[in-house]
């Protein structure tokens, strides 16, 4: 087929390079009602069971495909694959590649497979949608603003970490598709249920904060404060194995109680086998000036994951829009319910991508009068924008972040819904659409679930 993949920035600017951990994949046919429950009971009873089904039970498949093209995961010296463990997994399933830069390589062998052109540096600023069909999308590239026709429209954006002062995302996953589809009453679902991470290094200016992998804590790394108390197990008896969720609030509130500081103790590896498991973060945390292992990190929660997204079906259909799909972080299809499992997200893309590549070859073929639209645009960027793009950015982690409170989702909602009234850039107000839906949703959800948490007084135990 012809295909052109269109790129916001350059190819390596999205989550998936920058994934550490690894891919969640059962080990064999025993274990994958294992990993259904898991995914379950991480999910927090939130998940669409048939869609778990579907991923644990097409993972191994979808794994093997990328072995037999030939990617090599990490293996021991008799050529065994090797699993490690991860926090919520019941049993060792997670398989990684070259230490923690399992998403990079990934990355760059699809890459190297692909027989499509990309078309770099290019901003979709709105889909072609005419009584329930998609025709392609509008784009503003090297300064011009034009329309991309196609039979077929596929979002893989990832998801909304720009809109957070704190996150771990790349730094073109602001959200925009999100609101693009918001702006034609396209559903949006499960928006409450964003996933902060436990461990990243937030010092630093740079907008993306480094990802310290849950693999660390899966291996013997360890939450303490600054005098070495290991404070988790006074929130979750399962200390720092405990779902994200539970981890980032109980350090997000220790911190809050105590106005000590945190650190992730790396003291369980050797400075060897830190360098040889963990090459990305030993060179990264060595090149800020952290000796590591020997030398504690300071931590702190931050923005990682958004579970809600651009509802689709199982097929990766969006709903009620003919001719355009959603895979990956910015789709919602049920699987990752009110919690993400940890390494189930590379794994959702490889298999959900799968699935939505059958469903085009099955319907591609299908006559399809094209339409033309207008490739008029409304102004993308004003001068204001960035200092209220930042105002948004501090409302959303404080207002609409780990721990919530509906008085002060209340006032985050009167300031955004002050903002889009104001003269703004469009890219702006895509944003602001995004985070409005957010925290409605969190307004609507009147109790805690998962990684949406409501502040109930000064209480300590999760229970």
């Amino acid at each position: 087929m012809s295909v052109l993949i269109v790129s916001k920035d350059y190819a390596w600017e999205c989550n998936t390079f920058y994934a550490q951990g690894g891919v969640a994949v059962a080990k064999d046919v025993a274990d994958i009602p294992l990993h259904v429950k898991d995914t379950l009971s991480a999910g927090a009873g939130h998940c669409d069971p048939e869609a778990v089904n579907v991923l644990c039970s097409e993972g191994p498949i979808a794994i093997k495909r990328l072995i037999d093209m030939g990617f090599n995961f990490d293996k021991d010296e008799a050529g065994n694959l090797l699993y490690t463990k991860e926090a919520a997994h019941s049993t060792n399933r997670i398989l990684h590649a070259g230490g923690d830069a399992t998403g990079r390589y990934i990355h760059l062998f699809l890459m190297q497979k692909l027989p499509f052109p990309i078309l770099y540096n290019t901003q979709v600023t709105d889909l072609l949608i005419d009584e329930g069909v998609c025709y392609g999308a509008r784009v503003f590239h090297a300064d011009k603003i034009f329309n991309l026709y196609a039979k077929k429209v596929i979002i893989a954006s990832g998801g909304v970490g720009s809109l957070y002062e704190y996150h771990t995302n790349a730094r073109t996953i602001s959200a925009d598709m999100q609101g693009i589809c918001l702006s034609h009453g396209i559903a949006l679902a499960d928006m409450e249920m964003m996933q902060f991470h436990p461990t990243a290094f937030v010092l630093g200016n740079s907008v993306r904060k480094q990802l310290l992998s849950e693999s660390l804590r899966g291996e013997g790394a360890m939450v303490v404060d600054e005098d070495g108390k290991r404070f988790v197990f006074e929130y979750d008896p399962r200390g720092e194995l405990a779902p994200r969720d539970v981890v980032s609030r109980a350090i997000f509130r220790y911190k809050q109680k105590t106005g000590k500081e945190v650190y992730l103790d790396l003291s369980a590896f050797t400075k060897e086998h830190f360098a040889q498991r963990f090459p990305s973060i030993y060179f990264n945390m060595t090149n800020i000036g952290y000796n590591v292992p020997e030398q504690r990190i300071p931590i702190s929660p931050a923005f990682h994951y958004s579970m809600g997204g651009i509802k689709t079906d199982l097929r990766g259909n969006v709903l009620h829009v003919k001719d355009l799909y959603a895979v990956g972080e910015c789709a919602n299809t049920g699987v990752h319910g009110a919690n993400r499992l940890a390494s189930n997200s590379l794994l959702e893309g490889l298999v959900f991508s799968a699935r939505v590549a059958e469903e085009i070859k099955q319907s591609i073929f299908e006559p399809k009068v094209q339409r033309t639209f207008s490739e008029v645009e409304e102004v993308l960027m004003r001068e204001n924008d960035k200092v209220l793009k930042n105002e948004l950015r501090h409302l959303m982690w404080y207002y609409a972040g780990i721990l919530r409170e509906p008085k002060n989702l209340e006032k985050a909602k009167k300031r955004v819904e002050e903002m889009l009234a104001l003269s703004i850039g469009k890219l702006l107000r895509l944003r602001l659409l995004v985070s409005l839906e957010i925290i409605t949703s969190a307004l609507n959800r009147k109790e805690s679930l998962g990684a949406h948490y409501l502040q109930q007084g000064n209480d300590l135990c999760e229970s």
